[in-house]
């Protein structure tokens, strides 16, 4: 038997053993200081929306936009708050395509529990870069996949392109 070391997937584990009464999201939505922002690797706080990376990401440079609001559902966020959503999509894609290069994007989101939302109660959207060979034989047969970048590069590669407002 083959052994693959992932110290850091006892992080992913503990998280979900030991979930809170609070929301997540909605922690790491509340008012903070640049510093805990980074900590966080929030790298964007809009007027209604707030761009972080995804801590536990499928590929480098996936990033989620969520809402300030806690809505589980698309239809009850205001035309203000998708608005703004999808500008900061677009700006997304933009950072990550002049700083990876990727050949393709998947961009969604997974709107409760049985759609895959690992946290079903505040609604986001993912949006992933994708190149061709990403899913290789390491993710097909271990069902294991391999991150290039750790979280404090990518935030720094991609932080510059959010500095001005919207």
């Amino acid at each position: 038997m083959e052994t693959l070391w992932s110290p850091w997937r006892l992080q992913y584990i503990q998280s979900n053993a030991e979930k809170t009464a609070g929301c997540v999201f909605c922690d790491l939505a509340k008012p903070s200081n640049e510093e805990t922002d980074e900590s966080n690797f929030l790298i964007y706080r809009g007027k209604e929306n707030f761009v972080v990376l995804n801590i536990f990401p499928y590929t480098t440079g996936h990033l989620l936009i969520m809402p300030y609001a806690h809505f589980s559902n698309l239809y009850d966020a205001t035309r203000e708050t998708t608005e703004e959503m999808m500008e900061l999509a677009k700006r997304a894609q933009k950072a990550i395509l002049d700083v990876y290069r990727p050949q393709g994007f998947n961009m969604g989101m997974n709107l409760g529990r049985a759609a895959g939302a690992g946290i079903p109660e505040h609604f986001h959207m993912h949006l992933m870069p994708r190149w061709f060979g990403d899913v290789n034989f390491v993710t097909t047969i271990a069902e294991t996949r391999v991150i290039p970048e750790d979280l404090p590069t990518t935030f720094r590669k991609l932080k510059p392109f959010f500095e001005d407002v919207i």
